[in-house]
Protein backbone atom coordinates (compact mmCIF):
# COMPACT_ATOMS: atom_id res chain seq x y z
CA UNK A 1 0.00 0.00 0.00
CA UNK A 2 1.26 3.73 -0.72
CA UNK A 3 2.86 5.40 2.23
CA UNK A 4 -0.63 7.89 3.42
CA UNK A 5 0.79 9.20 7.08
CA UNK A 6 -1.70 9.58 10.08
CA UNK A 7 -3.45 12.58 9.79
CA UNK A 8 -2.09 15.94 11.73
CA UNK A 9 -3.66 17.77 13.89
CA UNK A 10 -5.56 20.78 12.32
CA UNK A 11 -5.55 19.46 8.97
CA UNK A 12 -8.63 19.38 7.46
CA UNK A 13 -9.67 15.84 6.02
CA UNK A 14 -10.65 16.97 2.62
CA UNK A 15 -6.89 18.53 2.03
CA UNK A 16 -5.45 15.58 3.68
CA UNK A 17 -7.15 13.21 0.76
CA UNK A 18 -6.36 16.43 -1.89
CA UNK A 19 -2.31 15.69 -0.53
CA UNK A 20 -2.69 12.00 -0.74
CA UNK A 21 -4.56 11.88 -4.34
CA UNK A 22 -1.76 14.56 -5.46
CA UNK A 23 1.13 12.47 -3.88
CA UNK A 24 0.47 9.53 -6.08
CA UNK A 25 1.38 11.52 -9.41
CA UNK A 26 -0.08 8.65 -11.29
CA UNK A 27 -3.30 6.57 -12.95
CA UNK A 28 -3.95 5.68 -9.16
CA UNK A 29 -4.98 8.97 -7.71
CA UNK A 30 -6.66 9.57 -11.06
CA UNK A 31 -9.07 6.69 -10.14
CA UNK A 32 -9.06 7.28 -6.63
CA UNK A 33 -9.98 10.96 -7.45
CA UNK A 34 -12.78 9.92 -9.85
CA UNK A 35 -14.17 7.34 -6.85
CA UNK A 36 -14.15 10.38 -4.38
CA UNK A 37 -16.31 12.46 -7.40
CA UNK A 38 -18.16 9.63 -7.58
CA UNK A 39 -18.50 8.64 -3.42
CA UNK A 40 -19.53 12.54 -3.10
CA UNK A 41 -21.92 12.57 -6.04
CA UNK A 42 -23.83 9.68 -4.69
CA UNK A 43 -24.39 10.35 -1.27
CA UNK A 44 -23.87 14.29 -0.37
CA UNK A 45 -24.41 13.55 3.13
CA UNK A 46 -21.39 10.98 3.02
CA UNK A 47 -18.89 12.73 5.60
CA UNK A 48 -14.45 12.23 4.23
CA UNK A 49 -12.65 10.70 7.26
CA UNK A 50 -8.68 9.87 7.62
CA UNK A 51 -8.25 6.39 9.63
CA UNK A 52 -5.89 4.18 9.45
CA UNK A 53 -3.58 6.22 7.40
CA UNK A 54 -6.42 6.66 4.62
CA UNK A 55 -9.17 8.09 2.77
CA UNK A 56 -12.80 6.24 4.64
CA UNK A 57 -16.55 7.59 4.09
CA UNK A 58 -19.01 7.16 6.18
CA UNK A 59 -22.70 7.62 6.19
CA UNK A 60 -24.69 6.31 9.49
CA UNK A 61 -21.23 4.44 10.20
CA UNK A 62 -18.15 3.37 7.54
CA UNK A 63 -19.16 3.22 4.17
CA UNK A 64 -15.76 1.97 2.21
CA UNK A 65 -11.91 2.88 2.15
CA UNK A 66 -9.97 4.29 -0.38
CA UNK A 67 -7.03 2.10 -0.39
CA UNK A 68 -3.71 2.01 -3.31
CA UNK A 69 -1.33 -0.49 -3.64
CA UNK A 70 1.21 -0.76 -6.46
CA UNK A 71 -1.13 -2.37 -9.02
CA UNK A 72 -4.72 -1.39 -8.28
CA UNK A 73 -6.95 1.09 -6.44
CA UNK A 74 -9.13 -0.59 -4.03
CA UNK A 75 -12.15 0.14 -2.52
CA UNK A 76 -13.64 -1.98 0.81
CA UNK A 77 -17.28 -1.72 1.92
CA UNK A 78 -17.47 -2.43 5.65
CA UNK A 79 -20.74 -4.24 5.19
CA UNK A 80 -20.31 -4.80 1.44
CA UNK A 81 -21.79 -8.54 2.06
CA UNK A 82 -24.97 -6.74 2.88
CA UNK A 83 -25.13 -4.80 -0.29
CA UNK A 84 -27.05 -5.49 -3.17
CA UNK A 85 -24.19 -5.80 -6.24
CA UNK A 86 -26.61 -6.61 -9.05
CA UNK A 87 -24.03 -5.19 -11.49
CA UNK A 88 -21.18 -7.41 -10.42
CA UNK A 89 -18.98 -4.58 -9.42
CA UNK A 90 -17.11 -6.64 -5.86
CA UNK A 91 -14.15 -8.42 -7.22
CA UNK A 92 -12.42 -8.89 -4.00
CA UNK A 93 -12.70 -10.14 -0.58
CA UNK A 94 -15.23 -12.42 -1.79
CA UNK A 95 -14.99 -14.78 0.94
CA UNK A 96 -15.46 -13.02 3.93
CA UNK A 97 -18.84 -12.54 6.11
CA UNK A 98 -19.06 -8.83 6.21
CA UNK A 99 -16.72 -6.87 3.88
CA UNK A 100 -16.37 -6.98 0.14
CA UNK A 101 -14.14 -5.15 -2.36
CA UNK A 102 -13.51 -3.39 -5.32
CA UNK A 103 -9.86 -3.60 -7.19
CA UNK A 104 -9.75 -0.94 -10.07
CA UNK A 105 -6.84 -1.70 -12.22
CA UNK A 106 -5.04 1.38 -14.10
CA UNK A 107 -6.97 1.09 -17.80
CA UNK A 108 -10.02 -0.41 -16.99
CA UNK A 109 -13.68 1.67 -17.04
CA UNK A 110 -15.42 2.31 -14.05
CA UNK A 111 -19.21 1.67 -13.95
CA UNK A 112 -19.81 5.20 -12.29
CA UNK A 113 -23.75 4.56 -12.04
CA UNK A 114 -23.00 0.99 -10.94
CA UNK A 115 -20.80 1.92 -8.63
CA UNK A 116 -22.54 5.02 -7.19
CA UNK A 117 -25.56 2.72 -6.62
CA UNK A 118 -23.46 0.30 -4.57
CA UNK A 119 -22.66 3.77 -2.32
CA UNK A 120 -26.59 4.56 -1.75
CA UNK A 121 -26.93 0.58 -1.18
CA UNK A 122 -24.25 0.63 1.26
CA UNK A 123 -25.34 3.77 3.22
CA UNK A 124 -29.11 2.63 3.68
CA UNK A 125 -27.69 -0.45 5.05
CA UNK A 126 -26.08 1.59 7.32
CA UNK A 127 -29.30 3.36 7.87
CA UNK A 128 -31.15 0.48 8.76
CA UNK A 129 -28.66 -1.14 10.84
CA UNK A 130 -28.67 2.32 12.91
CA UNK A 131 -32.66 2.21 12.79
CA UNK A 132 -32.46 -1.40 14.65
CA UNK A 133 -30.28 -0.32 17.24
CA UNK A 134 -32.23 2.41 18.16
CA UNK A 135 -35.60 0.65 18.20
Amino acid sequence: MSKMKPAPEGVPVSDLIDNAIAELGDWRGEILARLRALILEADPDVVEEWKWGKPVWSHDGLICTGETYKAYVKTTFAKGAAVPDPKGLFNSSLDGNVRRAIDFRQGESIDEAAFKALIRAAAAVNAAGKKKTKA
